[in-house]
């Protein structure tokens, strides 16, 4: 099995599990191909429904992008691109795997991103955007290109309609979080998401989006990509509450996976549930 026919075969059972002949086994299928085995031991889990049906019906995967020394951006925010082509393609493909991929309202402000998959085959995700009081440029590409549907969810008011049942494509406001300058609150988040049918989240950035959903205990897996750079100062990873012990910090299953430009991590926080 060569690399892409690994990858077809993982797009099929993410997409078409109902339909396709090619049933994932229990066991990940070998290959001669370490490249090949390498993308089967990684979407696994992240597209297997015996993985993603779980009893809230939902499945959320984070990703975090960053240098030796933890840090995501340089002091200015500027952090393209921290990460090689290996990582870059690695991400894409977790957005083709994905029902919605998700963003705080300063990755996409600072960015400017597409969220599109063009780095290898698959769909677009349905791309969401927390931006709770609207700070996102209108003239941004997620709400000009036309390429994939775009939800933005803002604050709720007195005037608020009732949430939609259904996406209607382009660029969809929905009124639905709480108000405020605090942290979001991720469960609204997921509960929006769950009641438009989107089951396969991937949480993108920022980091401090990736830690509320990390301190809420909603993110099921999380890759950490890191790259071979020493930035010395700048925006850190992870945003977490102090803790007094180690025995009080986070301890997921680990493997680590060389991608070739970047080490992924691979952090499952879904075991045992």
């Amino acid at each position: 099995m060569t690399p892409e026919q690994a990858w077809q075969m993982i797009l099929r059972q993410c997409h078409q599990p109902d339909t396709t002949s090619d049933r994932w086994p229990s066991d990940v299928p070998l290959s001669d191909d370490d490249h090949a085995r390498q993308l089967l031991q990684l979407f696994q889990p992240l597209v297997n429904p015996a993985f993603v049906n779980r009893e809230q019906g939902m499945y959320v995967v984070a990703q975090m992008g960053q240098s030796l020394d933890g840090r995501i951006a340089t002091v200015t925010g500027k952090s393209r691109y921290i990460n090689g082509e290996d990582g870059l393609v690695h991400l894409h493909r977790l957005r083709a795997v994905s029902d919605a991929v998700l963003v705080g309202s300063g990755t996409a402000s600072a960015d400017n991103p597409r969220l599109t998959v063009r780095m290898t085959s698959g769909p677009n995700p349905v791309r969401v955007v927390v931006d709770r009081n609207r700070r996102v440029p209108e003239s941004h590409h997620l709400f000009t290109d036309g390429t994939a549907p775009t939800l933005r969810l803002v604050a709720k008011d007195g005037h608020s309609p009732s949430l939609p049942d259904a996406l209607t494509g382009g660029v969809q406001d929905i009124p639905c979080l709480t108000g405020g300058n605090g942290p979001i609150a991720p469960r609204e988040v997921l509960a929006v998401l769950e009641r438009l049918g989107l089951r396969r989240i991937f949480v993108e950035g920022g980091g401090q989006t990736v830690s509320t959903f990390l301190t809420a205990g909603l993110v099921d897996r999380l890759h950490v990509l890191v790259a071979p750079m020493i930035i010395g100062s700048g925006q850190p990873a992870f945003s977490l509450p102090e803790i007094d012990s180690l025995g009080d910090a986070l301890r997921p299953k680990a493997r680590m996976v060389n991608l070739g430009t970047d080490m992924l991590f691979d952090l499952a926080f879904d075991t045992g549930r």
